[in-house]
Order: C-alpha cells, then structure tokens, then sequence
C-alpha cells in the first residue's frame, strides 16, 4: 500500500519526542493512586533494582503467541516466561506494598525508563528496533488496570510516531511491531470510569486501525491482524449502548479501511495473473484459520464498562472477545505486568501478509449480518453493513467477480439476503439495499444474469402501474399508444378455483410478495427503486445487455422491453399520484439517456469480435415469440397449442421425446395444464419420455417424488392420478433399483401412501390432531412390499421429510418456502444459464431499437404536451432529435412516421381540412409584406406548438428517405402554410417553366382597408376576429400582427427548403410514399370543391379590383399538391416510370371535372399533364389523343383563359422531332385547338409560331393527315389579317387629306400590325407548302384527280381566298403566291391533266368573287387594282400553258370561258382601268395565239376553224373594234407557219406583256 502522499515533517528531534511522550504518561500514571508510590526512574531514565535476569532476556509477545494460546483456551499473557507464578511477580515486584515501604518500579513504568535507556546515544530513529519502540506504550494498551486518559495519552503517542514517520517502511522488525500493535489495540483494557473518555480511546483506537492500514505499514498485516481489527471495527459498530456518534465514527472507519482492504484485493489480482483460482487454491489452506465474530449482545466488555462503576471493584472495558467472565485480582494484577523487549532479531518465521482469506472472511461477515432471518442483528446493523458492502463492490466490485471464493458468497448469499431485503418496508433498509444492489449489479452483473432478472423483475412488477394513463384535454391518445399498461413478465394470478387439498391456499396478498410480483408499494419505496433502475440504466451498456441475455433468449423474460415500458409509464406525469414527483423526471432522464447512448453509438465502427451474431438473435426472438404464443395457447387448448408448435416447427408431433422435452423445459406451460395433458389417454407415450428425462438413480422415493411433482400440477380425477403413479413406479423401479422394495406394485402403493401423507399433513380442513401419525402410516403399508413389510427406517426417513417439507409446485408455497425454493432453483439453472454477455457494441442497437422505440416516443409526445419547463422542453426536443436520427440511421421508417404525427399533431397545422384564408391581410412591415391570417395568428401565440414545428422539420431534415406513411401530416402543414403565404412553393423553380401557383382568386384579392365583412367564420378564431368591426375593414392589431411575426420566424427557423432540396433527390422508392400522400389529400369528389356566392350586400371593390364572378372557388391547395406531384414525377426517367401513371390519373381526374372546378387549377392542370405526357410518351398509361380531345373538348371561354398554357405545354411536346410530335401533329383536335385559339389575340401569336414550326420545320411535320388542317389553319391566320384593311384606308384618307395640306398623323396599332405580318407570313408558309406536294402525293397512293384535289386544292382555295382579303397588303401576297404557284413546274409534273383545274377552280372563281359588289366595296380604291391584276394573270397563265393547253380537248371550251370572263370585266361598269387592260390582254394573248398557228383563219388551217369562228363570235360582242384593230383575217399572201422557236419567243413576249408587278 502506498503512504500517504503528503508526508507530514517533524521540527522537533525524534528521540526528544519520543522521550516526551514517555515522561507525558509516565506522569500521567504517577498521578493515579495505584503508581504514586513507583520509582521516578520512567521520570529520570534509570532503574532503582537492576532486572530480573529472566525478565531482560524476554521480548515482547507476539500475535502468534497470543493466538497459539488462544485457540489453546488460554488467555493471553503479556511477556511473561513460562512458568512465572502470577501472584509471586505481583508480590515481588510489591504492587501491593503498605504504604512507606521501598517498592521496587512497576512493570509498566519499567518499560519507559528501559526505552529511555536504549534511546540514549540514538543518532536515527529509523534504525532503532520497532518492536521495542512501541512495546512500553503497548503494555500500557493492554493494561486492564489503566484509566482511559492513561490509555488514550499513549494511543496518542503511537498516532504521532506514524504520523511523523518516527516509523517508517524501513524501520527494523517492522511487521512484528505492527502485528504487535495490531494485537495490542483490539485487545485494549482500560477501566471504565466517565464515558465520554471512554468512547474517546475508543475513537483514537479506530483512528489508528485506519492509519495502519492505510500506512506504510498497512501491507504488512497478517490476515489474523486483519480480521482482528475489522471485528474490533465491527464491534463498535454493533454496540447499541455507544454513543450514536461513536457508532457513525466506527462505520466511517469501516468503510476506509475496507477501501484499503479491498484497493488489495486489485493487487492480488495483478499479482496472480489471469490464474483467478491459483490465488484461491494458494490460500486455501488459511481459509479456515481466520474467523470473524462480531458481537451485538449484552455480555460484551464495553457494555459493561457504561454501566455506573461499582464501588468495591472497578470493571475494565476490552475487545477481548474470550474475556467474559469477572475479572479476578490475579488477572487484574497479572495485567499489569511488563517485559522487557528482546534487542536481538526474533527467530519466528516471516509474518505473511493479509491477502484473500481475511478479505473473504471480512465479506462474509458483511454479508451474514445481511440475513433478514437472523434476528440477532437488528435492522441498523444490516444498514451498516450495507453501506460497507456497498463501498467494498464500488472499490472491487469486478475483481471480487473474479475470485471464485468470493464470487459465491456475492451470487448465493448477497444476492438472496438483497432480494429479500428489497422487500422489505423499512426505507431505511430499502433503500441501501437498492444501492448494494445497483452497485452490485453494476460491477459483477456478468456472474449474476439470472439473479439480475429476479432483481429487475421484481422491480417492474413494483413499479409499472396497472392503471390507465389518464385522459388529458388536447392530448390525443394515439400520441401515447405505445406505453404498455402492464409489464409481460407478470402472469395472470393463478386460478381462484377451490383447491383440491393437496396444496395450502396462499392469501393474495402474500401471493404479491413471491418473487415475481411486486404487490404495492409506499410512494418512497417506488422513489428509492426508479433511482436504483435509473443509476443501472446509467451504465451505457446495461439496455443492450437487457435485450441480447434476456430478450433474445426463449426462457428468459423481455427485460429490455418491459424496462423501457417501465421508464415510458412513469415518465407520465400522473405517477407521481402514486409516487412522488421526483419519479417522472427520474424516468424520463433514464429514457433519454438510453436513447443518447443509442445516439451516441451511431457512428461508432461496429464490433463483432466474441458476441452473438445478430442473425442468431433474431432467429431466437422470432422463435421466442412462436413458443409464447404456443404456451398460451396450449395453456388454454393443449392440443391446439401443440398445433400451433408444429406448424412453426418448434416440435415435431410424431416424436414424444420432442413434445416432453419442450413441455418440461419452458417455464411458460401452466404446471396444471401439463400434468392433465400427459396423463390423458393416447399421451402415454409423451408421459412415458417425460418421466425418462428424470433421474431418479440414487434418490430415495420420496425425493424421486418430489423431484416429480415439483415439473407439474397432479391433476384432481383418480384416473389420471393411477397413470402417472402407474408409469413413475415402473420407471423408478427399473433405473433406481431401490433396496428392500420387491417389486413395482409396492412402488406403485408407497407413491400413493406418500401423496396421502403429503395431503393428510398440509390439508387446513383436517385438524392438527387428526393428522396421520407415524404409526398410521406405517400401518397403512404393512404387508404390501411383496407380501412383507417396508423398511422402518426407509419409511421413518420417508415421514420425516414429507413433514418437514411439503411436496407442492413453487408457486403454491408460502413465502419463505416459495424464495428458498425459487433460489435454489435458480442456483441449478445459474451454470446451464451462463454468464451475462456484456455487450460494449452497436451490433444490436437496431433490433433493440425497433423492439423499444414506441412507448418512448409515445412517451415523449405526452410529457412534450403536457411540459411547462424550459428543461423538460429541451431534453425532449433531443430526445425527439435522437429518435429519428436512430430510427433514419437503420432504416426504420415507422418509428420516423410515429415522430412525425406526434409532432405533427402537436404543431397544431396539420390539420386536415386547409385553414379559412377569407380574413387573411396583407399588410407592409418595414420594406417587406405580411400576409396576416387566422393560422399565422394562432400559431404565433402557441409557443409549444412551433416549437414542435421547428423540431418537426429538424427530424424530417435528413430523414426524407424513410418516412412513408406520415407524409400525410407534413403535406398538411406545406399546405396550410402556403396558402397562409408562410412558405413559397419550394419546388419551384423547377422542371417546368411555369409562373408561380396565385394565392387567390382574383375575386378574393382584398387590399387592406377593403376586406369584405364576413361572419362565417370558425367560433375558435373568434378571438382573432374581435378586432374587426362590423361595418369597418379588419385592421390586424399590433398583437396579431406580432404574433403573424413569429410564425415567420419560426417557419424560417424550419429551414424547409433544405426538406425540398432533399426530397427532389429521393430515390424512387422513398417519393412513392410522398406521391401517394399528395395523391390522397386531393379532394376525390369535384362536388366537396365549395361553390361561393358573393353576398349582395358587399361593398364596393376597390377600382383596381376586379369584379368577383360566380362559380367554382379557386382552391391553390390542389394546385400546389398537382404542381408538386407533377415536378417530382418529372424528375428522370425512372420517376416518370414509378410514379406517373398515378399522377397522370390524378390529373386526367380533374380533366374529367372541368366545371367543377376554377379556370385557373384547369389550365396548370393541363399544362401538367401535356408535359407529362412530353415525358411518359414510351409508357402506355398516357396516350396524346385523349389529352388532346380533352382540351378540345374546353369550352370557348375556358379554352381562352387556358391558352397561353396550353400552348406552352403542346410547344413543349412538339419542340423536339419524334413520333409523339408526329401523333400530335396528325391528330384532328390539335387543329381544332389551334384553330379555335386562333381568333384569341394572346394566343394568336403562339399559335402561329407553333405553325410556323409545323409548316416550315425542320424536319418538315406536314403529312398527307394534317395538310389540309395546316393549310386550313394558315388560311385562317391570312384572313385573320383583313383587319389591316381600316387601318390601310385611313391612311389613304390622310394622304389625300394631306395631299389638300394637312400634315397625316401616322397611325399605328401593334396588334393589327401583327396580325397583317402573321397573314403575310401565313401566305408565304402557304406557297411553301407547293415543293411538299409532289412528295405527299407519291406518298399517298392516291388516283392523280383524287391526289391534285387533295393536295392542290387546297392550296389554291386559300391563295384565291387571300386574293380577295381586304387588306391589301395580304393580297398582294396572295396575288404573288398565286402566280408563282400557278407557274410552278411541280403542277404539271407527271402525265395527269388535273392541273388544267386551274382555270375552273382557282381563276375563273377568283374573278367571279371580284367581280361581286360586297368585294368591291371591302377596299374600292384596291380592289379595281386587284381586278386587272386577276385579268391580267388569267391570260398570262392561259398563255404560259398555251402549248400544254393546244394538245388538251377542252381546250376550246376552256378558251371560250375566258373570253366570257374578258366580256364580264369589260362591262362591270367599275373604273376606266378594267377597260384598258382587258383589251391589251386580249390583244396580247390573240397576237400570241395567231402567231403560234392556234388562232389562224380556216383557210390557212382547217382544223381551227372552230376556234377561229367562235373567237371572233364571242370577241366582237364587247370588242367590236379589236378585229380590225389587230388585222388577223388571211390577206392575199400567205405567211409560213410560225416555227416552234417563234412561238416560244413570243410566250416570252406574252409574259412580259402580261406581267403583273406587285403592288407594295
């Protein structure tokens, strides 16, 4: 052992010290009327006699001595030789002298003057001989006739002389002066006088035990001296007569020397290596030479020593255990006699020092006094004794695990006396019992698994409260679901049938104090438990070590389960009702700190290394679960039970062996059941393998017996009786062979003698003295043993046994009987059960988790509701916090969904129905607007419940992936928040180029000041309304405007933009849940959507503000929940597979509901669905044509306010090339949506751009199935063009008005001007269409008319329709289009004649068109012009194809069509212009004619004459003058025929002659 750390020096010279001290109690002695009369030698230093020789060459007694006399039944003498007469010392040295007389020095006072005399010439103290240092100071001790002042003036000597390091590790024959101390001070006498002084020798005599061993010295001790002075320290302790303080000062003593004697328990570990039990068999053979007895009762010495002091003699106080008997004037003289000390070295072995024998003797002691039996020892001394043990296992607790020797007495006695002793109602008792066994459980739990389970068995059973938990207003009981009403380990109290009278009836209330139920306890008891389960559920391990020993094992109860619904239950604060109010917050401090290790381990890398596997735990749980339910159902149902076995496989029915070894190795079968069940008929051979599995080799009958009928209830009816008896006689006959019994009948009827006997003896309805004696029961056997009698003895053994011991089941004993039993049933099962694995991993934390985590978090949502303390508020929080982080680490998505509707429902937002937004006001606070609502007022009141927001949205962070089923609550709270204002849409901006979702409708816009008087409002939020007056607009007032604030600020404290960004990047699987969840909140039928009609009686809107329309309300909740699926059904391709079938079906539901719902929600919604159909076209759960006819199917004014959408979306689908553009494309509603948004001057230009990109793309989309749509459609926009025509004459009315002076303003309208530039740019697309004809019409396969009239019909019916459009800028266009179109090679190409339509379908009806009056007078100044333009393009064509035409044989009736047509124009009687250029065209084309050899006379050409003939009929009607004008009849010479050169040449005259300059 170590000395003392700070050393404590001396300024005087030692030997002058020790010299003073010397002559201090010599003089102290002088005074006393006994040593008056001694020499003053002590006093000078010299002697008046010279020595004894004998005496001189003595030394001082050694302990050895002492003790070789004391276990001779000797006492101990003080260094006197062998053989000295006690009376003739006493006489010679003249103690009792006359007074006068020359005496000779006393014994006691010699011994100074001797130490005087040796100290003489002493340079260093540390060298002078120990033994004879203390020896005269010692004679003093032990002196009976001393006075407590005299022994106390040296026990003060001796304190100093170590305090001072007078001795020291080095002084000389060290361990021989400390084991002479040692003996010297627990053998102390002194006579008592005052008390006082007595306790204080008694206090310096604890004081120095403490400083021995604890000193240098300390070490040195024998195990004798050990246990000496610890039954000295012991003994103390026990006096009831001692003063209190004295009795404290001994157990504080106690508890620092044995710190000291166990701190050496650690070395001795250290010493001896991993070799546990070398150390044990080592010092084995000291085991049994060091015995402890410390006494309590009257006849100890110190009792004595505080009675009044008689007159004649005085009694001594001692700690001489073998002096009890008066003391004699002999031995009172013989106490007084003194040696002197031997110089010379002793010849004794070397003293050896204290190791484990008084270290066990010491705890065994501790732990006797603990025995609640015992009433020797009352209940103070077992608290003592407690609080020593507890100190010795906080000091050594694991390393008196590992000695076996000790180890025993802390696994049998300890433990039965501590779980007794925790019964017991004396708080005193409890509660350091609780803290032995905490402390105990704590440092050797790993020895003690099934004694842990007895302990926190029994305390579940005490303290989880069979009541419910009481309803609280606004705490909703699914919040607190998981906190189990009652433990599993506690049975159903046994059956309250009559009993058969085999049994005694136990009362209920001693039933409660078995060891499995608790019964109930005073509120301190329940106190003083929860702290013990709180200090072990401290210990980082202790949880996990619960679930893997007892959870996961089939015999073993769900200790981890029900510690933690223990903890939950009286985290509640309504224990306290029955506790007191420490007891909740020691229960949740306890909860909380198993989740923070949990937390703590998270991340902790796992370790494997010598545990179980996980995979084997968990296969034993799910097999422990199967067994439980199994027992209870064969409890109920045997044979059902047995079925439900087999199908789980746990027994195999076929084989008996199996059925018997599980029935009788699981504890859960009710014993009643299982004796019925194998006794029935058809079991025989499952009774016959369960008797087998006994061993009854060697057992007398009675005991075989009663190893028997302790498996099992005997069933009541005789029957069944006979067949057990039958089969155990056999059985026992055959293996145990038993001596003197013939056969098995005698067997058969010494079994049922004995079961009679055992009734007879233990039934309360039979009297005492009727009960069977000896004799009867003998005589009920006599002769049946084969015709003989049994043995007497064999048969008195039998009787005495049964009488002294009744065979019943354990839990029908009393209580005694019941805990003997169960103890020792326990100890048998200790080895089978092993020891605890201690568990230092994170292996399990999962499993144990998912088996644990409901009564906490349900418990955490109540105290989070019921809370008022800042603390408790914190710690939960975290608690929270630490849950989900578990929970999300291990995948555990309904423990996060549990947290998340706790929370949820706390924060009072997610409500099911979206809050009433008709009162919301938006008001300016500093540079930033505030929407204030009846939600934000609220919850900026409610401080709990945005705090459970913030902690809402902090588990949530991190833990998107594993929610699933309570993303209902958090879409609630987004919800409610949104349409509040409180939170943008977050997703946005996203995939889709969309404006953000409007709050409102329009009609629900209110500028502040304006809000409209509503009273339809909830009665709760009447507080909130209160401040708006009944006439006045609302005014917030400056506490709801304060109030609106901290919602914000509690919204950003959320930080839920993170949660956004998390969740767009989910993996699949984890967004169907959040789908599904948005899904769900959409309402399914469009009839619950609220139709709002605006009150009459409003008033008037603000100018800004529209008026509010009638029809369905516009609800931004389920645009919100549509946008927000859509967007994350967009996300890639494998979203758009997973999760838009749903979305899309969710969408196209709205779609089928159009009138129920706003324009607004209908026109995203599409908008959604088209770019979802952009990006599921490979899938089949969407298809384009019904999206399509959908909107078609819009109508006029819906379509309208929907189109700038719904041409997004369709621009969106057919930007890219590919087979959805061409579906599109080709389909008829997509024409019939453009067309009818065409007329939409906002969507016009969309459209055209969408055209534009259809007609003239890249690659080109016009095909054979949407041509004559586009074409259609471009025609359209070309006429749409017509109202450039005001504006063209107007400014045709300026300029002439300017032409008179006046200065035109321009005009300009960008409207108009855009839709002229569209139908320009429709008639140029229009032309371009002409190159696609040629390819479309190889395509189609058609019949060349039906091909020309498919594909240039329709061409030329719009460029003639344009022809005639009003303004003129389109028409010129169209002119030019229609020329070049007319002009180009593709409409002749091939063999077909179709194109000579040209003339009936495209230019005569042209003209016929311009010819009409309403025409005309659309644009009379540019009309006149487009009338000779269209003259003149008839002829230039009919020229152009002249050659084509000349081989046709229509074409005479072709020619005499235009010439009808010439006739027309030139009498429309519409301007000079018409009649000039009709006769130049006809000249032109006549000149060609006759020169290309068509129109010659017939006698030049025959064949012609018809043509010639009718020409000239037709011509002279309206040109009677042309005939001769252009002189073409035969003159007298004929010219040749013009050659085909010529003709070409003058089709090029014809062309520039009859070219048509556009007109700009």
């Amino acid at each position: 052992m170590n000395a003392r750390k700070s050393a404590i020096s001396v300024a005087v010279d030692p030997v002058a010290l020790i010299t003073a001290e010397c002559v201090t109690v010599t003089t102290a002695m002088r005074k006393h009327a006994r040593w008056a009369h001694s020499s003053v030698s002590a006093i000078l230093g010299g002697s008046s006699s010279p020595m004894n020789p004998s005496l001189q060459n003595s030394r001082p007694a050694t302990p050895r001595d002492e003790l070789a006399n004391r276990r001779a039944g000797k006492r101990p003498s003080i260094g006197l030789t062998d053989g000295a007469d006690d009376g003739g010392l006493a006489n010679r040295w003249g103690l009792r002298g006359k007074p006068g007389k020359s005496m000779q020095d006393n014994p006691l006072m010699a011994g100074f003057g001797r130490l005087r005399r040796e100290l003489t010439g002493c340079k260093d103290i540390h060298k002078f001989d120990t033994p004879s240092l203390l020896h005269p100071f010692l004679q003093v001790i032990q002196a009976s006739a001393t006075s407590a002042p005299i022994t106390s003036l040296a026990l003060v000597a001796i304190t100093k002389f170590f305090d001072y390091k007078l001795i020291s590790p080095e002084s000389p024959r060290l361990p021989l002066a400390m084991q002479s101390l040692s003996a010297a001070i627990t053998h102390c006498r002194f006579e008592a006088s005052d008390s006082a002084a007595d306790e204080i020798v008694l206090l310096r005599i604890l004081k120095l035990m403490e400083g021995m061993l604890s000193g240098p010295g300390g070490d040195l001790l024998s195990d004798e001296s050990v246990c000496e002075m610890m039954e000295t320290g012991l003994s103390m302790c026990c006096q009831a007569r001692l003063s209190e303080l004295l009795r404290r000062s001994a157990e504080m003593s106690m508890v620092k020397m044995c710190q000291v004697i166990f701190e050496r328990l650690k070395h001795l570990e250290i010493e001896a290596g991993e070799d546990m039990e070398a150390l044990d068999e080592k010092t084995k053979e000291d085991m049994d030479t060091v015995t402890m007895n410390p006494s309590a009762t009257a006849n100890d010495a110190v009792k004595s020593s505080l009675a009044a002091p008689p007159t004649d003699s005085r009694p001594s106080t001692s700690f001489d255990k073998s002096r009890n008997g008066p003391l004699t004037p002999g031995m009172d003289n013989a106490s007084e006699v003194g040696v002197a000390p031997a110089s010379e070295a002793s010849d004794e072995p070397p003293i050896k020092p204290y190791s484990l024998p008084s270290i066990r003797e010491l705890f065994r002691v501790l732990v006797d006094l603990l025995d609640p039996h015992d009433k020797q020892h009352g209940d103070p001394m077992r608290v003592m004794a407690l609080r020593i043990i507890d100190v010795a296992l906080e000091v050594a607790g694991p390393s008196i695990a590992k000695h076996p020797s000790l180890a025993t007495l802390a696994e049998d006695r300890l433990c039965r006396y501590l779980f007794q002793l925790v019964r017991s109602d004396n708080m005193a008792i409890l509660h350091e019992s609780l803290i032995v066994a905490g402390t105990l459980l704590s440092t050797c739990r790993g020895v003690l698994k099934l004694q842990q389970e007895l302990f926190l068995s029994y305390l579940v059973a005490c303290l989880h409260p069979r009541v419910e938990i009481p309803r609280e207003p606004g705490i909703d009981p699914s919040l607190y679901a998981g906190v189990p009403q009652a433990p599993k380990l506690v049975k159903p109290p046994p059956s309250s049938k009559p009993s058969s009278g085999r049994s005694t009836p136990v009362p209920v209330k001693d039933r409660q104090k078995l060891g499995m139920e608790g019964g109930s306890r005073k509120p301190d008891a329940r106190e003083a438990m929860v702290e013990s389960v709180g200090a072990l559920a401290r210990i980082p391990s202790f949880m996990v070590e619960l679930y893997v020993n007892y959870d996961c094992e089939v015999d073993r109860s769900d200790l981890c389960e029900d510690m933690v619904g223990l903890l939950s239950r009286n985290a509640i604060p309504d224990s306290a009702t029955w506790s007191t109010t420490s007891v909740p917050p020691l229960c949740l401090d306890a909860l909380l700190g198993y989740i923070q290790f949990l937390s703590e381990r998270l991340d902790d890398e796992p370790r494997y290394d010598g545990y179980p596997g996980v995979a084997q735990l968990r296969e034993q749980r799910r097999r422990k679960k199967i067994i439980i339910q199994g027992a209870a159902k064969f409890n109920e149902n045997p044979k059902s039970g047995l079925a439900y076995l087999s199908a789980h496989e746990i027994i195999d029915p076929k084989d008996p062996k199996s059925v018997a070894t599980f029935l009788r190795g699981t504890s859960r079968i009710s014993k009643k059941m299982f004796g019925e069940f194998i006794a029935k008929k058809g079991n025989e051979a499952i009774l016959q393998e369960f008797m087998e599995s006994f061993k009854f080799e060697g057992k007398r009958v009675d005991e075989a017996l009663r190893q028997l009928l302790e498996s099992f209830r005997l069933p009541g009816e005789s029957a069944l009786i006979e067949r057990i008896v039958t089969t155990f006689a056999e059985l026992y006959f055959d293996n145990a062979k038993p001596e003197g019994i013939t056969d098995k009948d005698a067997i058969f009827v010494l079994t049922y003698a004995i079961i009679m006997l055992n009734t007879d003896s233990y039934n309360p309805n039979v009297k005492p003295a009727n009960r069977m004696k000896f004799e009867n029961f003998q005589n009920n056997l006599r002769g049946v043993n084969g015709g003989g009698n049994f043995d007497t003895q064999m048969l008195q053994d039998i009787f005495d046994g049964i009488k002294a011991n009744e065979i019943i089941l354990p839990d029908e004993h009393d209580n005694k009987h019941a805990f003997d039993y169960a103890w020792k049933e326990l100890l048998l099962k200790t080895e089978s059960a092993g020891n605890l694995v201690l568990c230092d991993t994170n292996i399990y934390d999962a499993d144990m988790f998912a088996a644990t985590w409901k009564p906490v978090v349900a418990t955490l949502s109540y105290v989070f509701m019921s809370a008022s303390d800042d603390a408790v508020f914190n710690r939960v929080i975290n608690g929270f916090h630490q849950c989900a982080e578990i929970a999300a680490k291990y995948g555990m998505g309904e423990a996060v969904d549990q947290i998340v509707y706790c929370l949820s429902y706390i924060s009072s937002i997610a409500t099911e129905s979206v809050s009433n937004t008709a009162l919301n006001t938006e008001i300016q606070v500093g540079e930033d607007s505030v929407m204030v609502s009846e939600l934000a007022v609220k919850f900026g009141r409610d401080f709990k419940a945005q705090l459970a927001t913030v902690v809402l949205f902090r588990v949530v962070r991190g833990s998107e992936a594993v929610i699933s089923g309570s993303w209902k609550h958090i879409v609630r709270i987004w919800l409610n928040l949104f349409v509040n204002s409180l939170i943008p849409p977050f997703f946005a901006p996203n995939r889709m180029e969309i404006p953000p979702i409007p709050l409102q409708n329009p009609s629900q816009v209110i500028d502040r000041g304006k809000q409209s008087n509503d009273t339809g409002l909830f009665s709760a939020f009447t507080s909130y309304i209160s401040s708006y007056a009944a006439d006045d607009p609302p005014e917030p007032s400056d506490e709801e405007l304060e109030s609106t604030l901290c919602t914000v600020d509690c919204v950003n404290a959320c930080y839920m933009g993170d949660v956004f960004a998390n969740v767009a990047d989910m993996p699949v699987a984890a967004l169907k849940p959040l789908i599904q969840a948005l899904l769900d909140e959409l309402p399914d039928d469009p009839s619950s959507v609220v139709i709002t009609v605006k009150s009459e009686t409003e008033p008037p809107m603000s100018p800004n503000a529209q008026k509010p329309p009638t029809g369905p309300t516009y609800d931004p909740s389920t645009v919100y929940l549509l946008e927000f699926c859509t967007v994350l059904a967009l996300r890639d391709d494998e979203t758009v597979e997973a999760l838009g079938a749903d979305v899309a079906e969710a969408l196209q539901n709205v779609m089928r509901h159009t009138g129920s719902y706003h324009n607004i929600m209908i026109s995203r919604t599409i908008f959604y669905l088209l770019h979802l159909l952009h990006a599921s076209y490979e899938h089949d759960f969407l298809r384009a044509p019904i999206v399509l006819h959908t909107i078609s199917s819009f109508k006029k004014d819906l379509l309208d306010k929907a189109a700038p959408l719904v041409l997004q979306g369709l621009t969106k689908c057919i930007k890219e090339p590919g087979p959805l553009r061409n579906e599109i494309m080709t389909s008829p509603d997509f024409w019939v949506i453009l067309r009818n948004l065409t007329s939409s001057a906002g969507s016009a230009q969309t459209v055209f751009e969408i055209l534009e990109g259809v007609a003239v793309g890249s690659p080109p989309t016009i095909m054979a199935d949407n041509y004559e749509s586009a074409v259609k459609l471009l025609n359209d926009f070309a006429s749409a063009g017509s109202v450039g025509s005001t504006l063209e004459q107007k400014r045709d009315k300026r300029v002439r008005k300017g032409a008179k002076g006046q200065q035109p303003k321009p005009a300009k309208d960008p409207e108009v001007d855009a839709a002229v530039a569209r139908g320009v740019k429709a008639i140029t697309m229009i032309y371009s269409l002409t190159t696609r004809i040629p390819v479309l019409m190889k395509q189609s396969h058609l019949e060349s008319k039906e091909a020309w009239a498919a594909y240039w019909s329709p061409i030329f019916g719009a460029l003639t329709t344009q022809c005639t459009n009003p303004c003129r800028e389109i028409r010129h266009q169209a002119f030019s289009s229609l020329q070049r179109t007319l002009l180009s090679p593709e409409l002749t190409s091939g063999e077909h004649e179709e194109w000579t339509a040209i003339f009936g379908e495209v230019l005569f009806p042209l003209i016929v068109r311009l010819l009409k009056p309403e025409v005309y007078s659309s644009d009379p100044v540019g009309m006149s012009e487009t009338r000779v333009q269209a003259a003149t393009l008839l002829c230039r064509i009919f020229l152009h194809y002249l050659v084509l035409l000349s081989k046709w044989e229509g074409m005479l009736d072709l020619w005499l069509k235009i010439l009808d047509i010439m006739d027309r124009l030139m009498n429309s009687g519409q301007g000079d212009s018409l009649e000039e250029a009709v006769p130049e065209s006809l000249k032109n084309i006549l000149l060609v004619m006759s020169s290309s050899g068509y129109l010659v006379p017939p006698s030049q050409d025959p064949s012609q004459e018809k043509l010639w003939v009718e020409t000239w009929k037709r011509i002279d009607r309206f040109l009677p003058d042309l005939r001769k004008e252009l002189d073409l009849d035969p003159k007298e010479v004929e010219k040749p025929l013009a050659s085909p050169s010529a003709v070409s040449e003058g089709n090029k005259e014809g062309e520039k002659a009859t070219e048509v300059a556009p007109v700009s």
